[in-house]
């Protein structure tokens, strides 16, 4: 085999490697935050795969029954297989699909359904659901002019679980929204199955596309949710509905009023207890929406908002009926503070969590924002307190005069009771509905929607800011880790590159938080801390896999506490999950004490590297790989070149570049002859990770001998030239040089050296199919003819 032959065998093998790679870090999801949406009525064509590049759905489960677990599996009912198989077909202008399936907890105490086999869900039994939209309903979405493959169908956008019985379900019916329920089944009980008596409009519940922004929220019956409530999608509101019973009546916002909503995109919505007394419950709104602030000629901004209603909102008397009277927003800031005032701001609000805490009424607001300028791009995420979000609901309101009039502090009176106020014993026994508020509160009402004092987050700053980067953060979760004296909080942030990080905070949000990267994995987040299992949610199925992969970060205590990830621990044998250690064999379970010199005693193994022999060409360039087990590590790099000198660093310059897969030398010399060592580096510890012995061969030895260059011209005879001078090794000598090539990637290189030899492999088939008469009478024949 040509040294060609084996540059083109290490592309192909490169491109295998890249495409494993992206299959383990790249699962495809849907769209987050806003529910799913893939079409009932498509038919299974073969085995799916997760396909890199995808965008993605992070989502929270605890334990799903058997039947749920199979349905969620593929919402489309079709069987999902763990197998490679092609991508379906990209529709043009999207991402793959644009929207999230909804995954659905449902309580912990039904049987536990799947177990976990290599990433694949096992041990549920086949059951399908066909929820399709009817051909009438079908011709109507293509007469609209939709598209028949990605929008004409019954998207199924909500699913939310309504008891122990029955779930809450809701498609887009091809552009016309309908709801049902679905009966869970169990043992003992009726298959699991669609109540098709109970199908019914779906209008003000669901949205009408499968791509618009939305969210939904079933608490005590009654149905929150937010969607547009036309074909146009042009009239978006916030409504609720009751799902079951007689009584068919509905609230929303405001039609066509701006000062309401401004084109809002809808993130997510919460219920959070205010105090001890149901009747203060509201639901807390999370949305972004173009700021009517400005000036009328001034440019429009996005920002983010956070609004609330109360629970037992039931409208005004004689008026805002059926609309909301306890509506309220303010705006959401997470900004970089800055010099003399100024300040960097995230206002595209991407995705929110809550993270509920031992006290119900103050959980924790962890929210993700990016932010697209010509200047720069990249994303933060924030945390906020429910103090914060109460104290901007009981500050001044926002005030306008008129249409020519800026916005500005409300100085009046304010009536009584407080705007916003849910009725109940706790502040005025007298009232029992919001239809006894004045006329003077309704009135008050509806115009002024808009809080004058923003919300900050803690510490009036982000706690984790990525800017300049290759991608943007879209998705986030976040788990809490109680220990026996503290608590960690682990983010896992999804990517627009169908990549999660996997993110420690380490001191918590209210004290110097320390930013931890951990590693980059494609994971949801879990519900039940003692379960420890993550679920993805994909566009074709459910994946079950593990919160944690300690094994990976190597089979020494010292590299289980480099590591520094709070789910692992060393038990004295291996780097194992804490949560299956026993407390006395544990070891470095805190992020910010883990010290391998007071914590293991196999800190002096591996403190030598095996030595590894490699040669490189001289003017050439070479790679010394070393790679090092965490994100915390630093790598350094020392070189001896003799016997009798001792180890320097080398220094990043125009001869070394420190990367961070290992160190690439550009132009290969003689004095760079030596021994290479790489040495992983965090605090006050460090240890060898590799040794390289390098040896430079010099360029001279690589030209052809001279007897070689004229033994080719003396058997080719007198009529042939001789030929001209070749390099033994084109392929071997051409691959260092494109690494060390300023703008010369491997992917490039590669696909130019397949383009040359499908060119030589192309002339030469030429040649034997089509000879030229010159090599026919040329010939020297071994039988001559008679004379």
């Amino acid at each position: 085999m040509s040294s060609q032959d084996i540059l083109l065998a290490g592309c192909a093998a490169q491109a295998q490697q890249k495409e494993s790679t992206l299959r383990r870090y790249s699962l495809a999801f849907p769209w987050a935050g806003i529910q799913e949406s893939l079409p009932t009525d498509w038919v299974c064509r073969g085995p799916p795969r997760l396909c890199p590049h995808a965008r993605f759905t992070l989502s929270l489960f605890g334990r799903l029954p058997a039947e749920l677990g199979q349905a969620l599996r593929d919402p489309r009912g079709c069987q999902t297989h763990c197998k490679a198989a092609p991508c379906p077909h990209h529709v043009p202008g999207s991402s793959f699909w644009q929207t999230p399936f909804p995954l659905v907890p449902v309580e912990a105490s039904r049987p536990r359904p799947v177990k976990e086999s290599r990433g694949c869900i096992d041990g549920v039994s086949v059951l399908q659901i066909f929820w399709p939209a009817s051909r009438e309903q079908v011709e109507h979405c293509q007469l609209a002019g939709k598209n028949v493959e990605t929008e004409c169908a019954n998207f199924i956008r909500l699913l939310q679980p309504f008891n122990g019985t029955h779930v809450f379900a809701c498609g887009t019916g091809s552009y016309q929204p309908v709801c049902a329920f679905i009966q869970l089944g169990g043992p003992g009980a009726p298959p699991m199955r669609l109540v098709t008596h109970s199908l019914e409009s779906g209008r003000g519940r669901c949205p009408y596309s499968p791509h618009e922004p939305f969210t939904g929220l079933l608490v005590d019956g009654e149905l929150y949710s937010g969607t547009s409530s036309d074909f146009m999608g042009s009239s978006a509101a916030f409504f609720r509905t009751w799902v079951h019973g007689a009584e068919q009546s509905y609230i929303r916002t405001e039609q066509n009023q701006d000062h309401w909503l401004h084109e809002p995109a809808f993130i997510g919505a919460y219920a959070i207890p205010d105090t001890y007394n149901p009747h203060d419950d509201k639901v807390y709104i999370f949305f972004r929406e173009t700021a009517m602030e400005a000036g009328q000629w001034e440019r429009r901004h996005i920002h983010a908002r956070v609004a609330r209603v109360c629970k037992n909102d039931v409208g005004g008397k004689r008026s805002l009926i059926n609309r909301w009277s306890t509506f309220l927003k303010a705006r959401l800031v997470c900004s970089i503070p800055g010099p003399q005032g100024t300040e960097t701001h995230f206002d595209q609000l991407e995705d929110v969590f809550l993270l509920r805490t031992r006290d119900p009424q103050n959980p924790l607001v962890f929210g993700l924002f990016t932010v697209s300028s010509g200047v720069f791009s990249g994303s933060a995420v924030c945390v906020y307190s429910m103090a914060a979000v109460r104290a901007a609901f009981s500050g001044p309101f926002a005030h306008k005069e008129g249409f020519d009039y800026r916005w500005v502090e409300y100085k009046g009176r304010v009536p009584y009771p407080r705007p916003g106020m849910c009725p109940s014993e706790t502040y005025d026994p007298l009232l029992q509905s919001t239809k006894d508020f004045p006329d003077e509160v309704i009135s008050f009402m509806r115009t002024h929607q808009l809080m004058w004092e923003p919300v900050y987050p803690q510490g009036r700053q982000p706690i984790l800011v990525r800017v300049n980067v290759p991608y943007r953060l879209q998705r986030l979760l976040v788990h809490r880790l109680e220990m026996e004296s503290r608590h960690y909080d682990v983010l896992f942030l999804g990517t627009d590159e169908g990549k999660v990080l996997k993110v420690g905070l380490a001191g918590g949000v209210t004290h110097g938080t320390e930013v931890i990267s951990l590693e980059e994995i494609s994971v949801t987040k879990v519900q039940e801390a003692s379960q420890q299992e993550l679920f993805v949610s994909s566009t074709h199925g459910l994946l079950q896999l593990s919160l944690y992969r300690c094994e990976l970060y190597g089979k020494t205590c010292t590299d289980c506490c480099l590591a520094r990830d709070p789910y692992c621990t060393w038990d004295g044998k291996n780097c194992a999950p804490h949560l299956l250690t026993e407390k006395r064999r544990a070891h470095c379970q805190d992020m910010l004490k883990s010290d391998p010199l007071s914590q293991c005693q196999d800190t002096a193994e591996g403190t030598t590297a095996v030595e590894k022999l490699v040669f490189g060409v001289e003017k050439n360039s070479t790679f010394l790989e070393c790679l090092a087990r965490s994100p915390q590590t630093t790598v350094r790099w020392l070189v001896r070149h003799g016997e009798e000198t001792g180890l320097s660093e080398v220094r990043n310059n125009g001869h070394f570049s420190v990367l961070e897969q290992g160190l690439l030398i550009r132009q290969l010399a003689r004095e760079d002859m030596g021994t290479y060592e790489c040495q992983a580096v965090e605090r006050s510890f460090s240890r060898p990770l590799t040794r390289y012995s390098l040896r430079v061969i010099r360029h001279e030895a690589m030209e052809v001998p001279p007897y070689k260059r004229s033994k080719g011209a003396e058997l080719g005879g007198t009529h042939q030239s001789p030929r001209p001078r070749i390099d033994l090794h084109p392929g071997y000598k051409g691959f260092p040089r494109a690494l060390g090539a300023p703008g010369t990637s491997l992917d490039i290189y590669c696909n130019a050296l397949r383009h040359q030899e499908r060119q030589r492999q192309k002339a030469w088939h030429q040649k034997w199919q089509h000879p030229s008469p010159d090599s026919k009478n040329g010939r020297v024949r071994r039988h001559p003819q008679p004379l």
